[in-house]
């Protein structure tokens, strides 16, 4: 089986997709399978794994606390980088993205949820959560986001 790869200057270059995806119990399935052929189709194939982690505990989190619609976004940045953001109808931002930049607060062993977002935060390099400023469709909500590069993968089990 022969492999295509983009050359190295488009596997750099600045891009994005936009996924909407409905309210519905498959989304995170299809966000990973999207973010695979993306990732696949730019040469970043050493974020996959990683990648694939924190997109679908972010589109989880859309799933499981909002009513509405969510949106995928994957962006590629600059040194292969990559910036995955979700945007969902709940204004709530969740621990631990509601908190001041400084030390993880620990998620307590007695709750049910929490974990997934605390993963996000854990294996990204950068992370941050922030209602959507001047909408003006009226929508509300929120956009979580979080970005990783090729060194995010290290250390991870290829599943």
């Amino acid at each position: 089986m022969v492999t295509v790869s983009p050359p190295k200057s488009e596997a750099s270059a600045s891009w994005a997709y936009a996924l909407q995806l409905p309210h519905n119990r498959l989304a995170p399935r299809i966000a990973r399978v999207t973010l695979r052929a993306v990732l696949s189709g730019h040469g970043m194939t050493q974020l996959i794994d990683i990648a694939e982690l924190l997109t679908s505990e972010l589109v989880t989190n859309a799933y499981r606390h909002s009513t509405g619609p969510a949106t995928l976004r994957l962006r590629g940045l600059a040194d292969a980088r990559l910036r995955v953001s979700v945007w969902d109808a709940n204004p709530h931002i969740p621990p631990p993205f509601d908190q001041k930049p400084g030390p993880l607060r620990p998620v307590r062993a007695d709750v049910d949820g929490g974990r997934g977002l605390f993963l996000v935060c854990h294996y990204a390099d950068v992370w941050g959560g922030f209602p959507p400023a001047a909408d003006p469709f009226g929508c509300g909500g929120k956009l979580l986001w979080c970005e990783i590069g090729p060194q995010a993968g290290d250390g991870v089990a290829a599943a």
